[in-house]
């Protein structure tokens, strides 16, 4: 669980990174081929932190489907394990329970704009996957017009491997670059098991307080996934050292590799109003 822990803000001052900025826009001269052609300059917009919130322990963003109005009450995006009831056990799934939950809602830069305000949890869980959706007392609209910040786009297609994907940190106001490596059949960590798991690649080496953190698709711009864990000491299976079971059981540990909780199959279950409806046709989520 990619909670904050007493060292991990150690560890960020150690990399000199406790605040850093959003990754800065790039740009390219394109080369002209003879001189009466005239050279234009191309800026690729890079990932940043607008649309990401902070809460007291996690990190998380507001999301949207495509199909989602701007009328629609806003949702935010972040773990099962980041609920403030605690821990939900396995099997146990929270669907409509009231909160009045704050986040802090940054720009690109990673300034915190303002405070949103959540009216239910609309939906948590820590069976199959880590997620958990808040819905809140402001619609996408009234953000976007206060704000001036659009939400995230939930992608409906499964990730791909290989794709260049960025974790992004509202708690830390960090981002960590990297690619999906592969999934896993099944990814178990004390008593949760979770189902086709994102692996990423050694270079996110997100730590505690970037649970919940969205991960973006860096073509796109749309959120892939929602960071979770990683293995910390290279233990078996238990809490903080998740392992990994292929179809044939065969264990697996990975020491100082870190994974994310696939958000395509969250996209079914959004009906009208932002209403969380498990039985939509293609919802799978776990049902209470």
């Amino acid at each position: 669980m990619k909670m904050p822990l007493l060292g991990a803000l150690f560890a960020v001052l150690l990399l000199g990174a406790g605040t850093a900025p959003a990754v800065a826009a790039t740009s390219h001269d394109a080369v002209a081929p003879q001189k009466t052609i005239r050279a234009e300059r191309i800026t690729a917009k890079a990932v940043d932190f607008a649309g990401t919130v902070a809460l007291s322990n996690c990190s998380g963003s507001v999301v949207r489907t495509a199909g989602s109005l701007p009328s629609d009450p806003a949702l935010v995006l972040s773990n099962g394990h980041c609920m403030e009831t605690g821990f939900p056990g396995p099997g146990e799934v929270v669907l409509g329970r009231r909160s009045t939950r704050s986040f802090t809602l940054l720009n690109s830069a990673g300034s915190g704009v303002g405070t949103l305000r959540a009216s239910k949890i609309a939906y948590g869980t820590m069976t199959d996957t880590d997620i958990s959706l808040y819905q809140l007392t402001r619609s996408y609209a009234q953000i976007e017009s206060t704000y001036g910040i659009k939400a995230l786009e939930l992608n409906a297609a499964h990730p791909v491997q290989g794709t260049a994907i960025t974790v992004v940190s509202g708690y830390w106001k960090r981002t960590y670059s990297c690619n999906v490596d592969g999934f896993v059949y099944r990814l178990k960590e004390g008593e949760w098991t979770w189902k086709d798991s994102v692996r990423y690649t050694s270079a996110c080496q997100t730590i505690g307080g970037t649970s919940g953190s969205p991960v973006i698709d860096n073509a796109t711009g749309k959120v892939v996934a929602v960071n979770n864990t990683g293995n910390e000491d290279g233990q078996q299976c238990t809490v903080n050292n998740p392992c990994e079971v292929d179809e044939s059981g065969t264990v697996t540990v990975r020491q100082g590799v870190n994974y994310a909780q696939e958000t395509y199959g969250i996209v079914p279950c959004i009906g009208a109003g932002s209403q969380i409806d498990l039985n939509r046709t293609g919802c799978t989520l776990p049902k209470p």
